[in-house]
């Protein structure tokens, strides 16, 4: 199951990066197990805040990114099914038993409000990453800032919400157990192990199942790469011990 992938289960050491993520202009942030668990902790304040538990629905359009990890494993700790834009994808996929039911909350990136302003469905509660890094007001199109919603919040990370396995972890209706089983599928196609340094090529490993969720599965850690010209160089700096996707 999903939330038993959430950090810091399976990754020993305090001091050892979680998840390393890099800005294409090559600013680096590395978080441990217990930083993230704490972002993650802190979305799920907000999210019980607004109202949302299991059953409830959000939409993500968001690039693979650390804080995009917080919003995922925030939310799948409350149960929360979550539909996924990807940049390849022509729409949200929205299938399923809950097809057309109205989302509860949006977490959308900056530069993809801009392109994708149309089709972003509606919601009551609406979050923008990305907007302190780009000099863009905090807050813009009604959306509220991300890190100044979620900053009050604790980062004591606390017992996952009760999840059913069978319940819908995203919007194509694939459950809670299954994403669980799938990213444990992949990371052994992967030859993912524990303590394993996992480079991602971003542009090509977008679905959080793949960057996210299977690196979690055996307790490895997550370097994003958003730029193939920059693999090699992040793989050697990194320390890595694999490459996502390649042999």
């Amino acid at each position: 199951m999903i939330p038993e992938l959430l950090p810091p289960a399976g990754v020993a050491g305090a001091d050892v990066p979680l998840l390393v993520h890099y800005e294409p202009d090559g600013r680096r942030t590395a978080l441990t197990a217990a930083q993230l668990g704490g972002w993650a902790a802190r979305t799920a304040g907000l999210l019980h805040d607004c109202g949302l538990g299991s059953g409830s629905r959000a939409a993500a359009l968001l690039p693979p990114h650390w804080r995009t990890a917080a919003a995922l494993l925030g939310a799948w700790s409350l149960g929360v099914t979550v539909s996924f834009r990807l940049a390849a994808t022509a729409g949200l996929p929205d299938v399923g038993p809950n097809a057309g039911v109205p989302f509860d909350v949006v977490f959308a990136a900056r530069d993809r409000l801009g392109s994708w302003l149309e089709s972003i469905p509606d919601a009551p509660h609406r979050f923008v990453f990305g907007t302190s890094a780009s000099g863009d007001p905090r807050d813009v199109l009604g959306y509220r800032d991300f890190d100044t919603a979620v900053a009050p919040y604790p980062a004591d990370v606390p017992p996952p919400a009760l999840v059913r396995p069978g319940a819908a972890a995203s919007g194509d209706g694939t459950t809670y157990g299954q994403w669980g089983s799938i990213a444990r599928e992949l990371a052994d196609r992967q030859d993912l192990r524990p303590g394993d340094r996992v480079v991602i090529d971003t542009t090509e490993h977008e679905h959080p199942v793949k960057w996210l969720l299977a690196p979690l599965s055996v307790g490895a850690s997550i370097i994003l790469c958003p730029d193939p010209a920059q693999l090699s160089t992040i793989t050697t700096a990194e320390s890595a011990t694999r490459v996502f996707g390649t042999s």
